[in-house]
């Protein structure tokens, strides 16, 4: 899962995306309205949070400019502003939800969680492929009902497969969401965690679910 962050606060911006990527998902952050709008234009993102007090272009202008751009990915709105009527705003804006500073991150998590479930459009709470079932807001998954313990990129790793199933999934596809736009790290990074995956939920089964395309990526495959 990919997450625009949108906050001018540095210590703020470095503080959420730390957090989410120790969540295992892929973060990117930017600093001003405009940039906001351009990144969230050019590419795909699964969710934003937003700060709504920005130089330039603030929260709301963002907000109504990506609406009227029928650009539909859910948005978190940050502010120290706690009234009612800047709630509002903020919701007539064509934000999805609203969360005053100064906030736990447990519940920028929980918040972000339930966006993502819902997504531009409404989705099931839980991803069944086969014998798989991932729950995103619990962060579980169980292949025939045994409960599988998968770290954050593990998880988002599968999720990403799972929301694809029966479709090929580039590498660089996989990249782009379940870490960071642009990773330098390690070159076989995917390779590497999808075979950690098949140790976990392959192997205590006797039955594989992930196939490699020689030279393209991966696709999961439901099995009954």
């Amino acid at each position: 899962m990919r997450i625009l962050i949108v906050e001018d606060e540095t210590k703020m911006a470095r503080a959420i995306k730390r957090g989410l990527e120790n969540e295992g998902y892929s973060a990117e952050a930017v600093a001003t309205g405009d940039d906001a709008v351009f990144w969230a234009k050019e590419q795909a993102f699964d969710a934003i949070v937003l700060d709504v007090m920005l130089p330039g272009m603030d929260g709301y202008a963002v907000c109504r400019t990506l609406r009227d751009a029928s650009v539909w990915t859910p948005v978190l709105m940050l502010t120290a502003r706690g009234a009612v009527e800047d709630r509002i705003a903020g919701l007539d804006a064509g934000a999805d939800d609203y969360l005053v500073k100064p906030f736990a991150f447990g519940e920028l998590l929980a918040r972000l969680r339930a966006l993502l479930r819902r997504g531009p459009a409404e989705r099931t709470p839980e991803i069944v492929v086969g014998d798989i079932v991932i729950d995103p807001a619990a962060h579980s998954v169980t292949r025939s009902g045994v409960s599988i313990d998968l770290s954050p990129r593990e998880f988002a790793l599968l999720e990403f497969l799972a929301m694809r199933s029966g479709e090929v999934v580039r590498r660089s596809e996989i990249l782009d969401h379940v870490w960071d736009y642009g990773y330098d790290g390690m070159s076989n990074v995917v390779d590497v965690y999808v075979g950690y995956l098949r140790k976990k939920i392959e192997k205590p089964f006797k039955s594989k679910v992930i196939r490699a395309v020689r030279g393209v990526g991966y696709i999961l495959e439901p099995r009954p």
